[in-house]
């Protein structure tokens, strides 16, 4: 039955399977990557955060295998514990961890966000607004450590209008596209995300590209850390124009060290989901943004992340890494 009759429990839709497998395969990955950090990190309070953090995509993994099993699907490989070295030497310092924490814990939110639009099941629903209020417990608590910390950038500040304002529609056009007027609240704030979320795509492909063993991934790596970089340059000139910070760079938090903590499948699946979680920012970025240099860059941006994409999912085919997610019929 549908969203406006009864739903057998032991069934599910198309975008119930879906939330669950992409779910399971990002939470297989955190559970490595944490392991690893866990073993490395020495700040108490970022320890306290990675290990929860880890607790969290425990839970998970045992709830989304008992839905995926009960309705006669079977659980993705993901990732295991062959894709992880966690006596691997140190790659990352312990802010560059918290920092890794903060930006893993957005994109689960709003996986949850998504998850819970589509999902007509109560007790699934459930289960994702679970998520939701775990994550957001432990989003509040990555904050609070962030704001203690000497690399922490708050976004910039606007001032307060004395009282309302409206564009005036004879200049509509002309003044909000092609012009340089300040920017907006919207267009600042997305310009500032969008920063540094490519920023740490950035920082973190070099430091993949470092430990990579594969010499296609390596070069994967190296191509991303470039397109990321350039990217980042055109969000940051567009801030600096109008006189305002940009997000701190996280490059120098990366260490020498050549051991890799991952496989490289591991490595570029990592890669693959924050460029394709990239794509999405800078789509609805582009939908709140009027002036001509902004949209030209992002319109730029696009093309980068599209490019990075390709190469992340050929790369992932040629070493069948890829899992075929369950898929309808083929008439």
């Amino acid at each position: 039955m549908g969203i406006f009759g009864i739903k057998k429990y032991n069934s599910l839709t198309a975008a119930e399977v879906s939330a669950l497998w992409l779910q399971y395969t990002s939470d297989s990955m955190a559970i490595c990557v944490y392991k690893y950090f866990l073993n490395i990190v020495e700040d108490k309070e970022i320890k306290t955060i990675l290990r929860f953090s880890l607790q969290l995509s425990e839970t998970h993994i045992v709830r989304i295998t008992e839905f995926l099993k009960s309705a006669n699907f079977e659980v993705p490989i993901g990732f295991t514990e062959k894709d992880v070295n966690v006596n691997a030497p140190r790659l990352f310092s312990d802010q560059f961890l918290l920092f890794y924490s903060y930006i893993m814990t957005i994109h689960g939110l709003s996986a949850y966000g998504l998850a819970i639009t589509n999902i007509e099941r109560q007790d699934l629903q459930d289960y994702f607004f679970e998520c939701t209020n775990s994550s957001r417990e432990l989003f509040q608590k990555i904050v609070e450590l962030a704001k203690k910390q000497p690399k922490y950038t708050s976004v910039p500040s606007v001032p307060s209008p004395h009282e309302a304002e409206f564009i005036e529609s004879p200049g509509f056009i002309s003044n909000l596209i092609g012009d340089k007027r300040p920017l907006n609240s919207s267009e600042i704030s997305t310009l500032f995300f969008n920063s540094m979320k490519t920023g740490f795509i950035g920082s973190l492909s070099l430091a993949f590209s470092q430990v990579a063993v594969r010499e296609d991934v390596r070069k994967f790596m190296l191509k991303n850390v470039k397109l990321a970089g350039k990217d980042a340059e055109s969000f940051d000139s567009i801030l600096q124009h109008g006189h305002l910070p940009i997000p701190e760079k996280w490059d120098n938090e990366i260490t020498n060290s050549t051991v890799s903590p991952f496989s490289d499948k591991l490595i570029v699946s990592h890669a693959a989901f924050l460029v394709n979680a990239a794509l999405s920012y800078y789509g609805a970025s582009l939908g709140s943004s009027f002036r001509s240099d902004i949209i030209l860059s992002y319109s730029k941006v696009f093309t980068h992340a599209m490019e990075a994409g390709a190469l992340s999912y050929n790369i992932l085919v040629k070493h069948r890494w890829l899992e075929k997610q369950p898929e309808t019929v083929d008439r």
